[in-house]
């Protein structure tokens, strides 16, 4: 046998499906949790506007992310709306 051990009709290494699975719920739960903080605290905006610019402006010169960000600030700065912080 070698070290085979039977768990649930599949032959793995010492619990290695097991072990297996459970890594990759942790793996999922952390890009889950990776994607929502990302989210909440607006960190894919950048991303998100560039992919817009590209569908609904083709060729448009395209911002750096610096620049992105300086001009998004300094629009909520000139006209402030409500927000929580």
């Amino acid at each position: 046998m070698g070290g085979q051990v039977e768990v649930s009709g599949a032959t793995a290494a010492h619990g290695g499906t097991r072990a297996s699975a459970a890594i990759g719920a942790i793996a999922r739960a952390a890009r889950g949790l990776r994607w929502y903080v990302r989210e909440l605290m607006g960190d894919s905006r950048y991303e998100r506007y560039v992919a817009h610019l590209a569908a609904t402006h083709p060729g448009a010169p395209v911002p750096t992310e610096r620049q992105f960000w300086r001009d998004r600030h300094a629009e909520e700065d000139a006209n402030p709306s409500s927000r929580c912080c």
